[in-house]
């Protein structure tokens, strides 16, 4: 079986996984629906520092006013590349005067990929460099291939690896997170069936998760197409678009905003305080199976 990844600085962004010159994840600007229009220009981003929306796109920060758009800048910032291995490529983010005007203190961000034959691994590094604790939000938005005719036939489905009896479904209202739970989405207790109206509220959004992986499943396939171990993080995010050919799983540490936020960042749910001169670093895997 033979593997290759692609990795760009601009968002320190994987681009391209193939294995066996297949490609495994969404080509974004060059996927495009019958009117020429994207589906999705990203491929692979990483969310920092924040993960969804902000209520009215503020953040009050030390009783200071700044303004932070969905799921962070990180992924349209330029990276620095670090290590450039034929099956580890790693970037890094600095702090600097334009990140400074948007969130007040100063970091380090690594984004590193690692292969080892189907399975990709995808490592987030994030250090304090700073002299005040930093809260800050870290998550993956990882774009898998799948065909939007099977999905339109609801013949895709996810399978945890545990019985769900205390997994609890977040709902989006204009992006920022209700005050109830929505419907529960499992079918028996580990599978999540998949369609055309999946994602008509938008993404479908997972808290209170015994498993620590899970498997996207093809009805008439007898192995997985892929497995995530999401361990590191306490929060599970689906999301795709109607008749888009990929399918995000995306693992978080944090999420949007309730309605009723007030605004505060260090009092944001699934936040991490990391002291000075302190690091925190979380990963995610991916092994894909072939036919």
């Amino acid at each position: 079986m033979q593997a290759q990844m692609v990795t760009s600085k601009n968002g320190g962004e994987l681009i391209s996984f193939k294995i066996n010159g297949e490609e495994k994840i969404h080509q974004g600007v060059e996927c495009v629906d019958e009117n020429g229009k994207v589906y999705w220009k990203r491929h692979f981003p990483v969310l920092f520092p924040i993960v969804g929306k902000l209520k009215r796109n503020q953040a009050i920060i030390n009783g200071k006013q700044y303004e932070i758009f969905q799921h962070g800048f990180a992924r349209d910032l330029e990276y620095d590349p670090v290590t450039k291995l034929d099956n580890f490529h790693s970037y890094v983010l600095k702090s600097n005067k334009a990140t400074l005007a948007r969130y007040p203190f100063d970091f380090e961000l690594y984004n590193t990929y690692r292969m080892d034959g189907n399975v990709l691994t995808t490592i987030y590094k994030v250090i304090n460099t700073g002299k005040v604790n930093m809260p800050f939000c870290i998550g993956g938005h990882p774009a898998f291939v799948i065909d939007p005719e099977e999905m339109n036939k609801g013949n895709y489905y996810l399978e945890f690896d545990q019985d769900e009896d205390k997994i609890h479904f977040l709902y989006l209202i204009d992006g920022l997170m209700g005050t109830e739970y929505a419907k529960n989405r499992m079918e028996d207790k580990r599978r999540i069936m998949l369609g055309p109206d999946s994602f008509k509220n938008d993404a479908i959004i997972m808290k209170g998760i015994t498993s620590t992986r899970v498997s996207l499943m093809h009805k008439y396939r007898n192995k997985p197409i892929l497995t995530m171990d999401f361990s590191d993080f306490p929060y599970l995010g689906i999301w795709s678009k109607p008749n888009a050919p990929f399918l995000c799983i995306e693992p978080w540490h944090g999420f949007s905003d309730t309605i009723k936020s007030t605004g505060i960042f260090a009092e944001k749910t699934g936040c991490i305080l990391l002291k000075p001169e302190q690091s925190y670093e979380c990963r995610f895997t991916v092994k894909f199976y072939e036919d």
